[in-house]
Formats: C-alpha cells, structure tokens, sequence
C-alpha cells in the first residue's frame, strides 16, 4: 500500500468536508480525518444516522492522541435547495475549506429507470453532477480563502471504474442527460464520466485561483453501490469486493499526496492511490470527449457544465 492514513501529517487547524459521511467509503474517510486533528464536517441528508456515526467515531478505542472535531452539516444532494442551504451554513461557520471530498453518491440499482430529483432531474446526473457542482461553487470563497500564502485548496471528485467499464461511446450520451439513459449500470457510468468531466473543467476554470482539482477511481468496494443485486449475484460481487477503507486510502491519495500539485491540476487517481495519465486510459474515446474542440476533441467538459449552470437557473437557485 503506497499511500495510507499513515501518511497524513497532523491536521490540526484545517477544514474538511466529506459529502456523504455517515456510511462506506466516507465514513472510513470521516474516521481517518479525525484522527488528524482536524476539523471535520460530515455532510448528510439524515441527522440521526450521522449523529450516531459521530458517536461511532468518538467513541472508538484507543482514542487517537490527536482527535479532531467532527460535525454534522445537514446536504441533500437530491434538493437543490437544500444543497445551497447547506452551503450557506457552512459559511456560518468557516471561513475556509482545505479539502471538499465530493464523495456522496447513489447506487447504481439503488433507483428505479427514470427516477427524479427534487428539481425533476434525472437522479444520477441531478446528484453526481448538477447538485455536486453547485454545492462546489457554492463553496468558492472558502476554497479561495484556503488557498493562499502558498497553499492549494483542493477539491476531491469521485467517478468510478463503471465509468470507463459501462459507459457508452465518448462516455456521456449528451441527448440522455435529461431523461437518463434507461440500462440502470450505463446511466449511473455516464454520470460518473460527468463528475470526472466536471473535475477537469473545475481545474480549466478555478486552477489559477490555486485550487487544485482531482478526480479519484475508489475502486470496487463493499458500499451499498451494489444494492439491488440478487443475493447470489451479491455473494459472488462481494468476492471481488474491497473493504471500503481501502476507498478512503484512495481519497487521501487524492487529498493529501505531493505528487498532485497545480502542475498537474485535473488528474485522475485510481485505486489505491496512483496517478494516471491520459494516455494510459483504455477509453481513448472518453479522453477525446474531455479534450477541448480547438483541440480536436468534443469539449464535454464545458458542454456538461453549461448544462448544470442551465439546470441551476431553471430551478431558481
């Protein structure tokens, strides 16, 4: 293992936020931060489930000998509203954010064909891409606040290995965006393609305010990612299946590791904690979507994010 919770110098004085804390591979995550002295936020639709998974974390022995302070920021990514709420109260609260892991997500099989947000949006493109990335902007002023005297704030967006091993050609089907694709495992890669999409577009936009942008494969996990399998399918899945701490190994590596600089704002992390490049992607089809149009690509990136700014606008917020 290259990059672990071992590797995480003292926190103390910085701020985290974990989207999606409570449960997996942001619980794990959550659980390391904490451990660092820092100051947590464990973002979560569910009060009572995060609370509880606080006084998990709090209460485990041995204590760390520098434990942090861990804290409940209510986010419901299926609300826009509720996304820009949560935002705001975080800026009641801080004036700044070292390190935003965008890990909250759903399920593959964990909705039905033709599921809808708050807005009306499909689900997986509503919570994956427009929701993430507003509550990201929303958070703009923290992450600038974090990234000066020589530091980079950074943002961690979390894609998938379904995203180059489900997705269609060029990854994101453009037409589908609001219907959503109807084969549950292809709509839920394409929208993980978007968030990887986003984070390359999120580096092109806000690298020079020293914000670093990166976007991280966890890996195959045992998170509820794979509900809604047979319970023979889930017997056999779980074979191949990694605890999700080795997850949260993977999101440090994005977070914390000296090998993603502004240099290489934008890149792609995979399991459990490597750097890879473009020309080692498989999907040759996928990073000629993400390369701008005056550079002979498709420019997706910028298509994608003008759709959630459209989405925002349509919605009111």
């Amino acid at each position: 293992m290259a990059f672990t919770d071992a590797n995480v110098p003292e926190q103390k004085g910085k701020v985290f936020i974990v989207t999606g804390g409570n449960s997996g591979v942001g619980y794990a995550l959550v659980n390391f931060l904490y451990s660092t002295g820092a100051i947590v936020y464990m973002a979560s639709r569910s009060k009572e489930k995060a609370e509880k998974a606080i006084a998990e974390i709090e209460a485990a022995t041995p204590a760390p000998k520098l434990p942090g302070i861990i804290k409940f920021l209510k986010l419901d990514l299926n609300d826009l509203l509720s996304v820009k709420a949560a935002a705001a109260e975080f800026a009641k609260q801080e004036t700044k954010v070292d390190v935003l892991f965008n890990n909250a997500g759903i399920g593959a099989r964990n909705v039905g064909p033709g599921a809808k947000t708050v807005q009306g949006l499909d689900v997986m493109f509503g919570v994956h891409c427009v929701a993430t990335l507003l509550f990201t902007i929303n958070l703009l002023p923290q992450l600038r606040a974090a990234s000066t005297g020589g530091n980079s704030a950074r943002v961690v967006w979390t894609s998938s290995f379904l995203a180059e091993g489900a997705s269609p050609n060029n990854g994101i089907e453009l037409k589908c965006l609001d219907s959503g694709y109807p084969d549950l495992d292809k709509n839920y890669a394409m929208s993980k393609v978007g968030a990887w999409m986003i984070g390359r577009e999120f580096a092109k936009r806000y690298g020079e305010d020293g914000i670093i942008s990166v976007t991280q494969n966890p890996g195959g996990l045992k998170t509820g990612a794979y509900a809604g399998l047979s319970s023979t399918a889930s017997f056999f899945v779980n074979l191949l299946l990694s605890e999700p701490k080795f997850g949260a190994y993977t999101n440090l590596y994005a977070g914390f590791s000296g090998d993603i600089t502004l240099e290489n704002n934008g890149a792609y992390v995979i399991p459990w904690g490597r750097l890879r490049d473009n020309k080692n992607c498989p999907r040759k089809d996928i990073i000629k979507a993400m390369t701008d149009e005056d550079k002979g690509g498709l420019g997706y990136p910028r298509k994608l994010w003008e759709y959630c700014e459209a989405k925002w606008a349509e919605s009111g917020v």
